[in-house]
């Protein structure tokens, strides 16, 4: 199968003919499973005809797949990085959860969340898919907590708020909210618990 080509090696067009294949790949995978995914699927959908330019990008299709969480990574995070960036007030808090809520609706509450639906299918599978994935969620739940701490510098939150833990558990019930989303085809398991957790957040607010 070879190995992949490293990435500061390549042209702009084999630069290009690697993000195509990735995006692609990025998006059956998260439509139909990573294992209902072929490698054929994949080169079909990114316009690419022969076998060996996947391999000679990737190696295998599980440096692919990690790719894929990357991109995957990157595309969820991006899409958030201008409320993430600012997420040190209760209004900003608030406004990313309208945010997520809103874009659960545009997408009819279909798919989940992206490295949520990677998670599941491959953390008990592929350890080192379930590292990249770990360090996907890291960068997310960081995001938050810089957030927290900035409030709690400021003095908007008491000493006592807890900024690793409510980070954690404010994304941990973000994923079970988008995981509801899915299930129930409507955003109100999801506006429930982040409202829920702004409010256990809003507990260690000063006066």
């Amino acid at each position: 199968m070879g190995t992949r080509t490293s990435p500061q090696r390549l042209t702009a067009k084999g630069q290009a003919t690697r993000d195509r294949i990735v995006a692609a790949a990025a998006k059956l995978m998260f439509e139909r499973g990573v294992a209902g995914t072929s490698t054929e699927d994949v080169l079909k959908a990114a316009g690419v005809t022969s076998p060996s330019q996947l391999y000679h990008y990737f190696g295998s299709k599980k440096a692919l797949v990690q790719a894929v969480i990357t991109y995957q990574t990157e595309d969820v995070l991006s899409s958030q990085r201008p409320l993430l960036s600012q997420l040190d007030s209760f209004g900003a808090l608030e406004a990313w959860r309208d945010a997520i809520v809103e874009a659960q609706r545009a997408g009819n509450c279909e798919g989940g969340c992206p490295i949520g639906s990677l998670s599941v299918e491959l953390s008990d599978q592929d350890p080192e898919a379930r590292t990249e994935i770990m360090a996907g969620y890291s960068q997310w739940e960081s995001a938050i907590r810089d957030g927290l701490i900035a409030m709690r510098t400021r003095g908007e939150l008491s000493e006592d708020a807890d900024a690793d833990f409510l980070a954690l558990a404010l994304l941990t019930a973000l994923q079970g909210g988008l995981l509801m989303t899915q299930a129930r085809r409507d955003t109100v398991a999801l506006e429930a618990v982040l409202d829920a957790m702004i409010d256990r957040i809003r507990c260690h607010a000063t006066a």
